[in-house]
């Protein structure tokens, strides 16, 4: 019997949202204040009807020192926004354009 689920997201956020006691020495996005970006981004992706994309919340992904961390799949871009306008940049140029915000991708060091 086939599933009722929809089509493959043609971009997909997955969006830190791990909370950590105060003074934790890893620190967390949540911490630096991820959950109001977030927020904006669901509206944003929401106003937009960008139904094409999912966003998720996610524990850990790993950086806590450098959050708030989002990353854009299948991309596989990470980005670090610090502003309302930096979420409503990557909205427009990278969810809606394709085209990366190449001032806020974070590039890992390996």
């Amino acid at each position: 019997m086939p599933l009722d689920i929809p089509q493959t997201f043609r971009h997909h956020v997955f969006c830190c949202a791990q909370q950590r006691p105060p003074g934790h020495p890893r620190g967390s996005c949540a911490a630096k204040g991820a959950h109001p970006l977030w927020q904006r981004l669901d509206q944003k992706i929401q106003a937009k009807g960008l139904t094409d994309v999912g966003m998720a919340m996610t524990g850990c992904l790993g950086f806590c020192s450098a959050g708030p961390l989002m990353v854009v799949y299948p991309e596989g871009i990470w980005y670090r926004p610090e502003t309302a306008e930096d979420i409503d940049e990557i909205v427009e140029s990278h969810l809606v354009g394709d085209a990366p915000v190449e001032r806020l991708v974070m590039v890992l060091s390996r």
